[in-house]
């Protein structure tokens, strides 16, 4: 089992007499990639504020490479790296510069190379002696984040690394924070866009209201929301109307001639399925398997209507399986 990165134990943070944070605990494993997600104001800034000691919790504990951020305060900052929401490249300088800034705030040993190494590594290199300003969204959102890399941080925050950026862009961002976390390095990122949680993180937490009110990986989340189901097409009205009757609480699309049979998406309750159709000889012209996405779960679980009580489905009763045999034998 690895060991954490990252440890929050009790978190608590307010302003005012608004509490932001009410008491957070979680994890992030060294050499994984952990989300946050959660809706603006839900406390995720704050969270990363606090993670990155540049704001004071009220309550709780929070140690990074296994150093207190009240206490070792020099030791986490060495420790980590922290992207923002907007790339903080200095526009008059060119990227070269911008790096070199960075190493010599570091006092990084071998800095011209180190600042070679980087240009390269971030395709950066033909357009490493121009004006930040004459870069590219994407350009600068890889600058940035080259910069956050002089000194080889263990950990490093992503707070919303690919906004703004088009979507080829954001896809280069994925596969170079895919291969820092195969270097090693641990990321935290927080993010608006849920797919690019679903494609990189191993674990995801959701925050709501100061509160972290689900947390798992991606596919975990997805499994406890209803939803998930298996859609069958058929060739005609009867057909349909067959079916329909056999898979009591599916719902039918006359015009598209498909029925939606609530399922949990397993290969045994698959099976058992395409089995039932065959004992009525019944042909599905289509078939295939819906489970909800990342998306189902932020709405199921923040907002007014968010509960953190939601069970998966766990396929259909038995007995209305058994009415709707009852109901194709009469």
């Amino acid at each position: 089992m690895r060991s954490s990165a990252i440890a929050v134990t009790g978190l608590r943070k307010a302003h005012g007499d608004k509490t932001v944070l009410d008491g957070i605990d979680f994890h992030v494993a060294e050499g994984s990639i952990f989300s946050l997600l959660g809706p603006n104001g839900a406390g995720k800034t704050t969270t990363v504020n606090v993670l990155t000691t540049l704001m004071k919790a009220d309550a709780g504990t929070v140690r990074i490479a296994g150093h207190d951020v009240v206490t070792e305060t020099r030791q986490v900052r060495a420790a980590i790296g922290v992207t923002g929401q907007f790339a903080a490249v200095d526009d008059l300088l060119s990227g070269r510069e911008n790096l070199q800034l960075m190493v010599d705030l570091k006092r990084v040993r071998s800095g011209d190379r180190v600042v070679s190494r980087l240009l390269e590594r971030f395709d950066l290199a033909e357009s490493a002696d121009k004006q930040a300003a004459t870069y590219s969204g994407g350009m600068r959102r890889k600058l940035d984040l080259a910069m956050t890399l002089v000194g080889d941080p263990r950990i490093i925050f992503l707070d919303e690394p690919t906004t703004g950026l088009d979507p080829r862009s954001r896809r280069t961002m994925w596969g170079i924070v895919r291969e820092l976390v195969a270097d090693g390095t641990t990321i935290f990122l927080t993010t608006q866009y849920l797919e690019e949680a679903d494609q990189l993180a191993d674990q995801i937490a959701v925050l709501d209201k100061g509160h972290l009110v689900a947390r798992g990986t991606p596919e975990e989340l997805k499994r406890r929301i209803p939803g998930t189901h298996v859609r069958l097409r058929f060739a005609d009205g009867h057909e349909l109307d067959t079916a329909a009757r056999l898979f009591t609480g599916a719902t039918r699309d006359d015009e598209e001639l498909t029925l939606r049979v609530p399922s949990d998406g397993e290969s045994r309750s698959l099976r058992a399925l395409l089995d039932r159709l065959d004992r009525h000889t019944l042909n599905a012209q289509e078939f295939s398997v819906h489970t909800p996405d990342l998306d189902d779960v932020f709405l199921a679980l923040t907002g007014p209507a968010g509960t953190s009580d939601i069970a998966g489905i766990t396929g259909a009763d038995t007995a209305d399986e058994q009415t709707g045999e009852e109901a194709i034998a009469r």
